[in-house]
């Protein structure tokens, strides 16, 4: 299904753009954000006004898989997690080759915590979540996210369900993943990084 082009104001100068632009003629800033990385080193008036500029769009238009996807990514940087999971959600019901979409909306169940406090069926969705984005695409760091909450909720716990993390984790070493990536999973993540890991 072909994405709706919408009309929205630049957040960076108030410029009229259309969601078919990737970046603001004027100021050059980006109009849709697609990754985190976009988002991860914005300042947070300007995440807030990213924000209201996507919230504001959806309203009129709140089954596109771009704007809630964008407003998902602010939200996460804004470590709004309740409202970030569900525009990541309403971002998947259409688009279900965007392996990123899956990975935050696994973060958002941890809505900052430890794996460890959480209760057994989110830890079941988080994993579901991570399962689909490394069937969309393998990245090493969702495979080192997985290990995380494998050690932190079964390790911890001394519950036995393959794979371990310590298994899960060597797939995530022979994919490869940056130190920035672990740095940001644990930023975003709002834990601390487990030495064993």
């Amino acid at each position: 299904m072909a994405q709706q082009i919408v009309e929205l104001t630049c957040p960076g100068c108030g410029a009229r753009v259309t969601t078919s632009q990737t970046e603001c003629e004027w100021c050059h800033a980006p109009v849709i954000i697609s990754t985190f990385n976009s988002v991860y080193s914005m300042p947070m008036p300007e995440v807030n006004k990213y924000a209201g500029t996507y919230r504001k769009a959806l309203a009129e238009n709140p089954d596109n898989t771009e704007l809630n996807n964008s407003l998902a990514m602010c939200y996460l940087k804004l470590k709004l997690y309740d409202k970030a999971l569900p525009a990541f959600e309403s971002a998947m019901e259409d688009n279900f080759d965007n392996s990123e979409t899956f990975f935050y909306a696994a973060i958002c169940l941890l809505k900052g915590k430890k794996a460890f406090v959480q209760q057994r069926p989110t830890i079941d969705k988080i994993i579901e979540y991570i399962n689909a984005a490394t069937m969309i695409e393998p990245r090493g760091i969702y495979y080192y996210f997985l290990a995380y909450v494998k050690y932190d909720y079964f390790a911890r716990k001394h519950l036995n369900v393959p794979p371990n993390y310590k298994e899960v984790l060597s797939q995530a070493n022979q994919l490869g993943y940056s130190p920035l990536d672990v740095e940001q999973l644990f930023a975003i993540l709002g834990v601390e990084k487990p030495d064993c890991i």
